[in-house]
């Protein structure tokens, strides 16, 4: 066993390799952005033929110092080599870890080497350059991944359990291999701007090459895969209970919110070479919080919520007079709430034949069937993980307690795993039947919904609705942007109806379900303010909700709507005030219900009366 004091110096030499890893990364990249590749010629190791250059041009001057820096790495890393062997016993993984360091560092020096002397540098647009680059950047994140397992198992940290993992190891994997995918499309991008320079937006979309419309879809990718890695961040920050755990998910989502800035901010300056820099070392350091995290969540002896707690065994016990929950497939559906996702399916379909309307041409069928199906697919991957991570809230409900994870019918790490291959097919199948904008969309509504209602609100604050519903309100930009690839003021319209209609909706739901909230100790607006409080806020978001709604019928020409809808939401909100007056007179539960399933069909038929409009317009 290493001695403490012997294993802390281990670490931090360890440590000290990793961040001397990043200068030379850094150093690499400003070669490239730079334009400084052939400053030594076709030559290596020799620079221009040379031990020791002629440094009369400042490409030389940094095309040297890039390979000396990266000559000192050599020797730090088989010092670390050494040491791990010296410091720890066969089989300790530390030993492992070190080697692999070593492995990549030359894999890393060969691509260096490969680039000058095939000529894969300054202005070449080779197909070959644009394998190589990517190439060597998954050899760089692999290396970095080795630095820091070295240095973490180097001070004692407990080591990988890869079996027993279930869906949280394969979405953890998912994650890793996600962050290398975005990598390989930020260096081609980075390439891109090197090779393509432009000194505006315009002149940049005027450019053709293949390499330079990645400046447009890497954001895309950047912003899906984004959107993956925080989900499943948050998710093992919950799944997985360690207070490292925690820290170092924190950590990944936010330098994701970073990152993204920063990534604005290079797009938007047009890629100066001190941006690219900035934002090539914040995506090292988002790789390596993601590497740590990963590290953390699947360490031995790390407590797994997901095998233990209400509904993990067919014998749990259920409030009494409720029924035990469907079983086999149809427990399976059930994850996914079709009830729930009718009212989901309806607005996102209908919202395709509102952008439609726009050209004059409906949507292809098979096209309706795709995106229809691709969303129920993401909002039922988000109900079958809200089912997981709520099964004591569930249990504790009379309305919920036969739900599949409470009963029994399916373990939760099974649930976990059915939402995982649900997640992951509703972002291909949006993907190839209609744009990477509808599949964002579509996993940036489930992300929504599991992040910020599941995780962050719904236990914390009765505004949980009035935030967290902003998730419903995501299937009309899904169905839009299907058909447009594009997002209009009318979309975002349809967005802020869903929005403000859904207070309305679910509070009225929540005044029937008081007790049940109470019990589970949801902080609901009935429950925490009182059923007054309730009434008058319904009626508020009401009044807000047939303002929005007339929003669309004052919208110029074709981007607006005409008679039909007018009329539809002058006798619609009407029947809504209505409602909303009887209840506020009357808060009782006949009042409740009521406002409850008009809503339903308020919404429903509001969205068809825009679609029939719009067709004909």
């Amino acid at each position: 066993m290493t001695k403490p004091m012997a294993a802390i110096r281990f670490h931090h030499y360890a440590w000290g390799v990793l961040a001397y890893n990043l200068v030379v990364i850094l150093g690499g990249a400003f070669v490239r952005a730079t334009v400084s590749g052939d400053g030594c010629g076709q030559h290596w190791p020799h620079c221009n033929g040379e031990i020791l250059p002629d440094f009369k041009q400042a490409k030389t001057l940094i095309e040297f110092g890039h390979r000396v820096s990266t000559g000192i790495l050599l020797p730090m890393v088989l010092a670390l080599v050494i040491w791990a062997f010296q410091a720890f016993p066969k089989g300790n993984p530390t030993r492992a870890a070190a080697v692999w360091v070593l492995v990549f560092t030359l894999l890393e020096a060969l691509i260096g080497a490969g680039l000058v002397l095939f000529k894969l540098v300054a202005y070449d647009e080779s197909i070959q350059r644009v394998i190589v680059m990517p190439s060597h950047l998954v050899a760089t994140f692999l290396l970095l991944m080795a630095c820091i397992l070295t240095a973490w198992w180097g001070v004692g940290n407990r080591t990988l359990q890869l079996r027993g993992q279930g869906a949280v190891g394969w979405a953890l994997a998912g994650a890793l291999v996600a962050c290398l995918l975005l990598g390989i499309s930020g260096a081609i991008t980075a390439l891109g701007d090197t090779l393509f320079q432009a000194s505006s937006h315009e002149a940049a979309r005027l450019i053709k090459h293949p390499i330079a419309s990645l400046r447009i879809y890497h954001p895309l990718i950047a912003l899906s895969t984004g959107i993956y890695i925080a989900l499943v961040a948050g998710l093992v920050q919950n799944l997985r209970p360690d207070p490292m755990v925690r820290k170092f998910s924190t950590g990944v989502i936010t330098l994701y919110l970073v990152q993204i800035g920063a990534g604005f901010l290079n797009y938007a300056l047009m890629a100066p070479v001190w941006m690219q820099l900035v934002h090539l070392f914040l995506a090292d350091l988002f790789w390596i919080s993601l590497v740590l995290m990963t590290a953390t969540a699947l360490a031995q002896g790390v407590p797994q919520a997901e095998a233990a707690g209400p509904g993990t065994v067919p014998s749990a016990p259920l409030p009494e007079g409720v029924a035990a929950g469907p079983v086999g497939w149809k427990a399976y559906l059930a994850l996914t709430k079709p009830r729930v996702q009718s009212l989901l399916v309806f607005t996102t379909l209908t919202a395709m034949f509102i952008a439609a309307g726009q050209n004059q041409k409906a949507p292809g069928f098979w096209l309706c069937v795709a995106v229809g199906l691709g969303l129920y697919m993401s909002a039922g991957a988000a109900n079958a993980i809200n089912m997981v991570l709520e099964r004591d809230l569930d249990l504790a409900m009379g309305r919920t307690a036969n739900r599949p994870t409470v009963a029994g019918a399916i373990t939760p790490r099974n649930a976990l795993a059915f939402a995982l291959v649900l997640m992951i097919g509703s972002f291909l199948l949006l993907w190839l039947s209609a744009n990477m904008l509808t599949a964002m969309l579509a996993w940036s509504g489930l992300a929504f919904y599991v992040l910020v209602y599941t995780l962050l609100l719904k236990r914390r604050t009765y505004l949980n609705i009035v935030i967290g519903g902003a998730a419903g309100a995501f299937p009309p930009l899904v169905g839009w942007a299907a058909v447009m690839n594009e997002l209009s003021p009318l979309a975002w319209c349809l967005f802020g109806i869903i929005f403000l209609w859904t207070p309305v909706h679910f509070w009225a739901l929540a005044l029937m379900l008081k007790e049940d909230y109470a019990r589970a100790g949801v902080p609901m607006l009935p429950v925490v303010r009182g059923e007054r409080a309730t009434v008058i806020q319904i009626a508020c978001y009401a009044v807000l909700t047939v303002v929005i709604s007339a929003v669309p019928a004052m919208m110029p020409g074709s981007q607006g709507t005409g008679w039909i809808y007018l009329a539809a939401v002058v006798l619609l909100n009407a029947f809504l005030l209505l409602g909303s007056f009887r209840l506020y007179r009357t808060p009782d539960r006949p009042a409740a219900r009521s406002l409850f399933k008009y809503s339903m069909v308020y919404l429903a038929l509001l969205f068809l009366a825009m679609a029939v409009d719009r067709t004909m317009h």
